[in-house]
């Protein structure tokens, strides 16, 4: 009889990912059947993934009993949460431990959660303004200490943040502009097509990774490789910019320049994870996940 395995965020990039590769695995998609959750079902998304046999359902994570409702019946759950639909770190950090708490209730037999590292712990305090990153942590710590079966895994940089980073000069030439060295560290990951690779690795290693991090990126990257691989794959000229931060502040909203700026700092001090390698995470894979250049050859954007 196939277990149920509950995906949160069904139509966005990373449950979405989860979802089409545990449905591509004759393994994975014998032994589970898959429920979705997102808000609305009866958009394409939704309905093109209920016309493959996905269960949709809605759930509103601010809501305990609604989320218990949603998994119930359930073996293994994914949750991903959202912290820039509120940019508000007490509600993404409420809404996963509405989760954690309901799984435990529900007796979930395996709770896979999208966490990141405490930047304020790791850089003790040097680098206090990162929650997006911090009240994922705070949810990490909560689900160790549910006593859930869990598993984590930590995304690493987005490769199409860069769709909106890059931008051509007058003279043609693309301009990399951040407010860090030539040696900083990108753990660079192609979040819509890769997340499902880890993840099924996960739930075919799930007694193993029992209380583990998985950390999801496909190699480092330094800016100098960033903008090699990118003028190979595209054809396009690019050059680095090391600007100064309050420079690159200028650029974004005030409600997360601040953030932002310490968000990229980490990548040229400790490290986005932390200083941790990838070959470990990387081992689990079944098949190799997308490298920077094959992302910049098949994204057209450039």
């Amino acid at each position: 009889m196939s277990k149920l395995i509950t995906v949160f965020g069904a139509t966005g990039n990373q449950g979405g990912s989860v979802i089409k590769h545990i449905l591509a695995d004759p393994q994975l998609s014998s032994k589970f059947k898959v429920r979705g959750i997102t808000r609305d079902v009866n958009k394409p998304a939704a309905k093109a993934l209920a016309e493959q046999g996905v269960e949709l359902v809605t759930a509103d994570l601010n809501d305990k009993s609604s989320v218990a409702k949603a998994i119930k019946g359930s073996h293994t759950v994914f949750l991903v949460t959202n912290y820039w639909e509120t940019a508000n770190p007490d509600t993404e950090r409420t809404q996963g431990i509405n989760v954690a708490s309901a799984a435990k209730d529900e007796r979930i037999s395996h709770l896979i959660f999208s966490s990141l590292i405490n930047v304020t712990e790791t850089t003790n305090g040097k680098l206090p303004h990162v929650p997006h990153f911090d009240c994922k942590a705070d949810v990490e710590k909560y689900i160790r200490g549910t006593g859930v079966p869990c598993t984590f895994i930590l995304p690493g940089y987005f490769m199409s943040n860069f769709s909106q980073m890059f931008n051509r000069g007058e003279d043609g030439v693309y301009n990399f502009a951040l407010p860090i060295s030539e040696n900083a560290k990108f753990p660079l990951f192609d979040v819509a097509e890769d997340t499902g690779k880890f993840t099924n690795a996960i739930l075919k290693n799930a007694e193993k990774l029992n209380g583990k991090r998985v950390l999801a990126a496909t190699a480092y990257y330094t800016p100098r490789q960033i903008v090699a691989d990118f003028e190979q794959a595209s054809g396009n000229k690019m050059r680095y910019i090391q600007i100064s931060g309050e420079q690159f502040k200028s650029y974004l909203p005030e409600f997360m320049a601040e953030e932002m700026l310490e968000n990229h700092v980490l990548l040229d001090t400790e490290g986005y994870y932390g200083g941790e390698g990838l070959e470990e995470s990387l081992e689990l894979l079944e098949s190799k996940p997308v490298t920077w250049k094959q992302f910049v050859e098949k994204s057209g954007v450039w």
